[in-house]
Parts: structure tokens; sequence; C-alpha cells
């Protein structure tokens, strides 16, 4: 699968992975630049062009309009207030590629970006060349005083591309879904394989203990400010929820017990007729499941997949355990006590996304970035398999609707010492 050639943890130009070798600071930007918009490339590159215009469903985007979409966030963000004599690639893509930012003007409507079969995938190539030329001009040639401001613009303009790379994958997969034949992305594809199978369970460092962001690197202003909680004693799991053990769930009559779920999620699993997790199809008595490599055989080793809120809680319900608190996992995974804590799957929590004490959200329309959906959501944490490389960190925050199941999604359990 490919992956970005970035560092484990940050993008800033001072924290670059091996292959970012420039001494100077904006030759290392550059090469930032590059290897970040390279990587949505790769990964479109093995994609027709119907691949990349089907939408299929109100909560994904198709594969063109994410990579015109992250073009669009540095043309209007960084190009048009801070490069002099830039010139607009096409006055009519603002509207077309707009997300949710209203303060940056009025938007074409979600649920329809795939009914969008022009600009082509050739314009969206141009769209993106264009402005690759213009940030390198840019990075190159801004004005001392001002390149700071530049830069940050810049890095949250990269990490902003890695969640899209990421969304690529989930949305493709769900497209895909859809299709009898089950296409693969790629034939060859293999799942990153878990480094920790120990089912058993380790304390948790109990008492009061600092959450969010607090070095020097890049965070999203969800992550901050940094702040202190209390944890009750408890014990996590080492290692992620398996594809057997769910197994062992639904043959235990999981998704038909109503005293397992929340009364949203039991109304849910009959409107969808949810039977076992999202992908999976049981042909001749075997359950399989699509993967980026196609349909595979569920493998009971591997970490669960494609499971909501609704089902985490059930499952854990069931188990007799307990979803973690966002916090108690921050605090598992900076004292490295907890497996696979990253580059698998995302970890449902039962942490609803609320701001953190004191909180602010970023000036201007950046500041719809993140504190504006802090309602109606349940946060994740960790990174997937689908997670650019040098995109992950403890104090991330992922977050979607209880619902939601078509990311690489599961769950890791606790159990409380009182």
């Amino acid at each position: 699968m490919p992956r970005a050639d970035v560092s484990s943890s940050q993008l800033r130009s001072d924290k670059i992975g091996p292959r970012i070798v420039a001494s100077d600071p904006r030759q290392r930007w550059l090469q930032v630049f590059q290897t970040v918009r390279g990587e949505t490339e790769r990964r479109a590159a093995s994609l027709s062009e119907e691949d990349q215009q089907i939408q299929s469903m109100a909560d994904a985007s198709p594969i063109k309009w994410h990579r015109a979409h992250t073009t669009w966030f540095f043309e209007q963000f960084i190009l048009v207030p801070h490069a002099e004599q830039y010139e607009t690639f096409d006055e009519r893509f603002p509207f077309l590629f707009n997300s949710y930012y209203v303060a940056a003007g009025p938007r074409h409507a979600r649920p329809e970006r795939g009914l969008i079969t022009r600009p082509s995938v050739a314009d969206v190539a141009a769209y993106r060349a264009h402005v690759d030329a213009a940030v390198a001009r840019l990075i190159e040639s801004a004005p001392d005083d001002k390149a700071a401001e530049v830069f940050a613009l810049l890095e949250i303009g990269l990490h902003h591309e890695q969640q899209h790379q990421e969304l690529m994958f989930t949305d493709l997969l769900h497209a895909f879904a859809q299709n009898p034949f089950a296409p693969a992305y790629l034939p060859d594809w293999q799942s990153p394989r878990p480094q920790g199978a120990d089912a058993g369970y380790v304390k948790l460092p109990a008492g009061l203990r600092t959450i969010g962001h607090g070095d020097d690197g890049f965070c999203f202003d969800n992550e901050r400010p940094v702040h202190q909680t209390y944890l009750q004693p408890a014990r996590m799991r080492h290692g992620l929820v398996t594809n057997g053990e769910w197994l062992d769930f639904m043959l235990d009559d999981g998704y038909v017990t109503p005293s397992l779920w929340l009364s949203d999620g039991w109304v849910t699993v009959g409107n969808e007729n949810w039977s076992a997790p999202g992908y999976w199809r049981q042909i001749d008595g075997t359950w399989f499941t699509l993967t980026l490599g196609g349909l595979r055989a569920v493998d009971p080793a591997m970490p669960v997949c494609h499971i909501s809120y609704y089902e985490a809680d059930a499952f854990a319900r069931w188990a007799g355990k307990h979803l973690p608190t966002e916090f108690e996992w921050e605090v598992a995974a900076r004292s490295g006590i907890i497996s696979d804590a990253f580059g698998l799957v995302w970890q449902w929590t039962r942490s609803a996304y609320l701001p953190y004490p004191g909180y602010r959200a970023d000036p201007g329309a950046l500041g719809e970035y993140n504190g504006k959906f802090m309602i109606n959501q349940m946060v994740l944490r960790g990174s997937s398999l689908a997670t650019p490389q040098g995109h992950a960190r403890a104090s991330y925050r992922n977050f979607f609707p209880p619902p939601a199941r078509w990311q690489f999604s599961g769950l890791r359990l606790v159990e409380y010492l009182t």
C-alpha cells in the first residue's frame, strides 16, 4: 500500500523523515510539500476516471473531488492572500471544491458531488499542477518577514491533505462495496498484521493525568489546551478485539439481543439490517470481507474493522467490559502499555467529542475546521492502515457519529478495579 515518506510523528520542517535531506528550511518545506502532494497522486494513480467520479453515499466524496478540494485549500488559504500576482486557476472552482468553510464563501451541496462530471479528471490534474507550481514559487520567494506565517499555513494544509488521503481509501472502499464484483484497489495489497496478539489486560496509571498536545510539534486546535483529568483505577486490554472474538459475539446472538444495545443503536441495527461488521458477507457458510485487496476470507486473528460506535459499545457490554475514555486511551498510548495503538484500526472510545477546558477555535475560516462539529460525535483514537505515515500521534482526536462504520474502525476494552 502506498505510504508517504514523512516523519513518524510530525510534518514540521525540523522533524522530517530520513528522505527529506535538504538543509535549507525553504527547500525542506518544498520537499515536504511535494512528498505529501505526491502521495495523493500515488493513491489515485491506479484508479480509472469512473473510479474517481463515483460518490456512493452523502458522507463520502469522489476521489476526484478530494484531489481538487485539497488543492483549493492551498489556493484559498495560502496563495490568494499571500502570493502576489497569483492568478486563480478557475473562478468557478471555489464553489465546487469548498467543503464546509462558510466564511470562505458558498459551496456546492455535499451529497451532489458525484454528479459533477466536469471538470474532468484531467482538469483536476491541471489544477493541481497549477497550484503546486505556485506554492513552490511562494515557498522560495516569500519575504522573510512573511515566511513563518506562510509555512504555518502550509503545515495545516499538508495535514489537511493527509486527512483526505485517508478518506480517499475509506470512500473508495465504500464505493467498491456497492459493486457486486467486489473489485480490488490493489490486487496484491496486504493488511499490516497486529504486533500484539495478547488478549490480557494491563494496569493503567491512575490518578491525575495530563491530557492534550503539549510539545512544540503540530497539532489541530481540538487537541489543546493541555489540561488534567482524573483516571479511575482500571486495566486496559493490551491488544485489539479480533475478528475471531467478533464471530463469537455474532454466534451468541449479539446482533439480536436488545439488552446489549443502546436504544439508538438497536433502532439502527433494525433499520440497517446489520448482522455483521461492514463489508462482511457470507458465501457458502464462510465469512468474507471486502478489503483494499478485494474480497478476502475473514481472518480470525486480525482486528475487527468497520464497526460503528453502537456495535463497539454492544460488544463491550457482551464481554462484560467497557470502552475506554479517550483520556484513558491517551495515557495508555503515551505509557506504551498497549499494542497496535497505531496503524491498524481507529479505536472507538466512550468519550463524546467535546471541547477541552479553555478551548478556543483558531481565528478566521480555519477555525471552522474542528470546533463546530463538537456535538453528536464520538471520539476515536490512534490511526488506521489507511492513515498516511507522519499523521499519527497520541493526542490526535478523530471523531465520527455513532452509526458511522465505513472508516477503518475497531476497538479495545477496559475493565475497572473499583
